[in-house]
């Protein structure tokens, strides 16, 4: 079995030339693929509408691994965390987050991470791997089950903001999102996908090389180099000055939508200092929106979120600057399952 190719690694072309050599006619190809893509076939005995011998012959030559759902954990306030157990028994998570507006899946891209930022619990885990660009389409269709089942609606968007640096998995990131937007897969807007990065400069103009179609998010956390230093060992070889020039390359190549992302910690980065060294980068980007975060602790960093009226002087010295921010409420925190809780717990 180690040796089989999995089916889905098979592009369309690929796909019809196998079944062309063992005698099948054209049509089964489209067949096939649906199944693959859009009825989302855990099993070739699944794909009810091909012969037997066929289904027989496809298990015999290839491999269909699919995430499933090992646990899932549901907020009071809607919030969905899932654990997904890989076909190698890795696990990682994924969370539904709904709101009257909108139904988000938030995704991984690894299992674990290497970045080791300080205030995010997946930064203290292991790298295990990348995950494939099938595991992460697994998990928005999962997630996108879960949407329905719960609150008879599809997905609206999807943020790459779950466990893993998706530009250090560029290749399956960006095929996951051509197959999460494609007419013969969930057929989703680019439009409504963002991916959100701690900051690989190289990466980020890699994708305006590519005129990618989708929204980037950088998880900025600190407007110096010296604080950003202390709680994202990144930045001491992408910094801030190289970020934003890769930042203005992307826009240029792509008119794409850039958000920054805060996370507001108690006495390090919330000051209404800090807030002018976080205008002055965001006066040097044609970013759309800064979304300010409430810092949701976790076991391994020992920082805080800030007292109420200091989040307030903060957006207000932000709005008197003409900055469009906007104060992003936690959701899921009774289960683990907020911004940086993501830890397979």
């Amino acid at each position: 079995m180690a040796d089989l190719q999995n089916i889905r690694h098979l592009s369309f072309q690929e796909l019809e030339k196998y079944l062309v050599a063992i005698g099948e006619k054209k049509f089964r190809v489209k067949q096939v693929h649906e199944w693959l893509w859009q009825k989302h076939a855990h099993r070739f005995d699944d794909m009810t509408n091909l012969s037997k011998d066929l289904r027989k012959n496809l298990s015999e030559h290839f491999t269909l691994p699919a995430l499933v759902v090992d646990t899932a954990q549901h907020s009071e306030d809607g919030t969905v965390k899932s654990r997904f157990k890989t076909f190698d028994h890795h696990f990682i998570e994924g969370v539904l987050i709904p709101t009257e507006e909108r139904k988000t899946a938030c995704v991984s891209s690894q299992i674990g991470c290497s970045l080791s930022c300080k205030f995010c619990a997946t930064g203290y885990m292991e790298r295990k791997r990348n995950l494939s660009y099938d595991e992460i389409y697994d998990q928005v269709v999962l997630i996108n089950q879960q949407s329905e089942a719960a609150f008879q609606q599809k997905l609206t968007n999807i943020v790459f903001m779950g466990m893993g640096e998706p530009l250090l998995n560029y290749t399956n990131v960006l095929k996951a999102i051509e197959r999460i937007s494609a007419e013969d897969g969930l057929f989703m807007s680019p439009r409504r996908i963002t991916v959100s990065t701690a900051g690989v400069a190289k990466q980020i103009k890699h994708l305006g090389d590519d005129k990618v179609r989708f929204k980037l998010a950088l998880s900025l956390h600190a407007g110096t180099d010296k604080k950003r230093n202390e709680i994202m060992p990144i930045n001491e070889s992408n910094n801030i000055a190289a970020l934003v020039e890769a930042l203005n390359y992307f826009y240029k190549q792509t008119g794409n939508e850039i958000t920054f992302e805060y996370i507001l910690l108690k006495g390090f980065n919330d000051s209404l200092k800090d807030a002018e060294d976080l205008v002055k980068i965001y006066r040097q980007v044609p970013a759309d929106l800064v979304n300010i975060i409430e810092y949701n602790t976790i076991d391994a960093f020992k920082f805080y979120k800030p007292d109420e009226n200091v989040v307030e002087g903060f957006m207000e010295y932000l709005s008197k600057n003409r900055v469009n921010a906007r104060l992003r409420r936690s959701r899921g925190k009774d289960i683990d399952a907020a911004c940086g809780q993501l830890a397979n717990k």
